[in-house]
């Protein structure tokens, strides 16, 4: 009996996936659970594994090119066994209604795409048919970056968004597309990866819907340094390493309890202000890119119970092991850049979110101990210091609003008890 390899639902709201290595080719035999393919969505990676033993008879998903959830990616049965009327893809699984609600209509929603004709541009994902219809755009006018120049979803919103773009030229500002590069003799072309094209995408998005603005202060890390040499061994015994990011996270966390309207997202009704502290963790994967997982409930966390989750995900994100879900519902992101020996930066928002703070590399420097009420005189000395840069939508917060949360941060590391 031929056995469908299906996507599964990954997480909430993930609707399709990209598949990116296939870990078997036809012919090949499989095992229950073994690792079959590695699909992509949200930048995470994740390995699916073979429904049953067997044979490999036909892988129907290509790599690079996406596939809905529940669709047919390959299929498993005994050598030689006919797959004549297996392959065909499944429809995604629609929302069970309330039980003695009844459909208006028995058909399944479907989106005309405006006049070009699928044997004219090739396949359509029901994905790109739908945006097509929904934006009024001709597919035949659209390039195709994916595999054998299919037309993927990205390039429908790259299009609607050039549109826009063409439509409301910035205030004085001539509208230029980006210059064509030719390649010369001896230059090496890296094909995009997927989580590079994810990344370019969203960084492009975040710097036009936000108006980015930096602001930049210096915390003494005495306190902090004094108290993780006190207590790393003691961490360690619980298998834990206690690194400067988990204070970073917990400084940010007391930064937006006492300034709500720092942990929130903009809507064209007003500012939403988020109930739940979910701090992002911008984590590098080295040249593959980088990914944030995210920290739910953040401000329920101890020192322990921080570190021991930022070990977690830092070592499972570089090991391609997270969850979708663990990449999703951030509220706010923190980026340590300073592991790199960065002393500041100016980062991108992660939108939607308000803001990201950026920690650069902590450096011992000299600075000036104030006097304290005349009972001794100003003083020289050397601290570990470190740069806070703090880039914040400006649509949502201002200058004063943006500072009172930054000094928190601060005050926070500064007093470290």
């Amino acid at each position: 009996m031929v056995t469908k390899v299906l996507v599964p639902l990954l997480g909430e709201g993930v609707e399709e996936v990209t598949v990116t290595k296939w870990l078997k080719k036809e012919g090949d035999s499989v095992d229950e659970l073994e690792p079959l393919l590695e699909v992509n969505t949200d930048k995470v990676d994740t390995e699916i594994p073979a429904p049953a033993s067997g044979t490999v008879l036909k892988i129907l998903a290509e790599e690079g090119v996406p596939a809905k959830v529940g669709a047919v990616l390959a299929l498993i049965g005994k050598p030689g066994e006919s797959v004549e009327g297996s392959s065909a893809v499944v429809q995604p699984r629609q929302d069970t209604k309330a039980e003695g609600q009844k459909s208006a209509s028995p058909q399944p929603e479907t989106f005309d795409a405006p006049p070009s004709t699928r044997e004219e541009i090739g396949f359509i994902s029901p994905v790109v048919a739908k945006i097509a219809a929904e934006h009024g755009v001709n597919l035949q006018e659209i390039q195709g970056t994916g595999l054998n120049g299919r037309i993927t979803k990205n390039d429908v919103l790259a299009f609607v968004e050039r549109g826009k773009q063409k439509e409301t030229p910035a205030a004085g500002r001539p509208s230029h597309a980006a210059p064509a590069v030719t390649p010369t003799m001896g230059d090496q072309l890296i094909k995009h990866t997927v989580i590079r094209k994810q990344i370019a995408e969203h960084m492009v998005m975040s710097k036009h819907t936000s108006p980015h603005v930096l602001t930049v202060m210096e915390a003494d890390m005495s306190r902090v340094v004094k108290h993780r040499s006190a207590n790393k061994e003691i961490f360690e015994r619980d298998g834990v390493n206690l690194t400067f990011t988990a204070y970073f996270m917990l400084a940010v966390v007391a930064g937006l309890k006492a300034h709500p309207n720092v942990n929130s997202s903009w809507t064209e009704e007003g500012i939403l202000v988020h109930k739940d502290i979910n701090l992002g963790m911008a984590t590098s994967l080295g040249v593959d890119g980088l990914i944030v997982p995210v920290i739910k409930s953040a401000d329920n966390l101890s020192l322990l119970a921080m570190t021991r989750t930022v070990n977690d995900l830092a070592n499972r994100a570089r090991s391609k092991k997270l969850q979708p879900d663990e990449v999703k519902g951030g509220t706010f992101t923190l980026t340590n850049h300073g592991i790199s020996g960065s002393l500041f930066a100016f980062p991108v928002i992660n939108q939607p979110q308000c803001g990201i703070l950026g920690v650069g590399a902590m450096q011992k420097r000299v600075v000036v101990i104030p006097a304290d009420d005349g009972t001794r005189d100003d003083a020289i000395a050397i601290r570990p210091m470190v740069y806070l840069s703090f880039v914040f939508d400006h649509r949502i917060l201002d200058g004063a609003s943006a500072d009172a949360f930054l000094m928190k941060v601060k005050e926070t590391l500064e007093n470290w008890a």
